[in-house]
């Protein structure tokens, strides 16, 4: 059994191996490991009361993407005041508990975590944008870009080729109607994250040791596509970073 769970070799194809495709990948990889890890059973049975194919509301649903301490907090909880909307975070509550068990797991148990927590988010997004706007921080770009960063090894140029089918949106989750990337420059990322004076993640801690892994990141970031992400640069004051933002949406989504 744990032998089906082990990442092969790095490099493109161990990427997409890595990486669920569907709802139905991701639980055939949960089931596999159910019986050594008791929470992923308990996430396999959540994932059951989720209807296939969800479908969102008239309301806009806009996702913020992006490194930690690149203000993806700040940023959201602004925008949910100035539209009055919903904010939502991958993983959802209902099983981020469950992230330190998961983040100890073999890459393609911890992907197949992360991914669920995106298709039990959707029906969470399909409800709340029947009311109003939804903010999301981080959804499925965040579990590529960090699955492809992770089990692909080298320089950005080792990454899969831009067209590759792992950069794909799954057709069976539902879609947000914009993505943006939050973007600083490396050092300015790092000032804010000793500011902040939080543990970091074994993945944070990564970003900050190894610059080839952060810049793998961010270039798996910027290849998604359908939808691809809008990039912005959140260097500015919070005010002008806001300013920015609300323009892009209401370039892209309509009220």
């Amino acid at each position: 059994m744990l032998g089906r769970c082990a990442p092969g070799s790095p490099g493109p194809r161990s990427a997409v191996r890595a990486l669920p495709t569907s709802a139905g990948a991701l639980r055939q990889r949960l089931r596999q490991c159910a019986e050594r890890i008791p929470e992923a059973e308990a996430v396999l049975d959540l994932l059951e009361k989720c209807p296939e194919h969800q479908k969102k509301g008239s309301f806009p649903v806009i996702v913020f993407e992006g490194l930690d301490a690149t203000g993806k907090t700040t940023v959201t909880q602004a925008v949910k005041d100035n539209l009055n909307g919903i904010l939502l975070r991958s993983p959802p509550a209902c099983i981020s508990q469950w992230r330190t068990v998961f983040d100890d797991e073999r890459t393609p148990i911890k992907r197949a975590f992360y991914a669920a927590g995106n298709y039990i988010l959707a029906s969470e997004i399909a409800k709340a944008s029947t009311q109003a706007p939804v903010i999301i921080d981080r959804y499925w770009h965040s579990t590529a870009a960090y699955a492809i960063a992770t089990e692909t090894s080298g320089e950005v140029q080792d990454l899969p080729p831009a067209q590759d089918e792992v950069y794909q949106w799954p057709e069976d989750l539902l879609k947000p109607d914009l993505v943006l990337l939050l973007t600083v420059d490396p050092e300015e990322r790092v000032r804010r994250l000793q500011h902040r004076g939080l543990e970091k993640t074994k993945e944070e801690a990564e970003l900050e040791a190894n610059s080839l892994f952060r810049q793998r990141v961010e270039e798996s970031y910027r290849r998604m596509v359908n939808p691809a992400c809008q990039e912005v640069d959140a260097s500015p004051s919070k005010e002008e970073v806001l300013k920015t933002v609300l323009q892009l949406i209401k370039k892209h989504c309509a009220f």
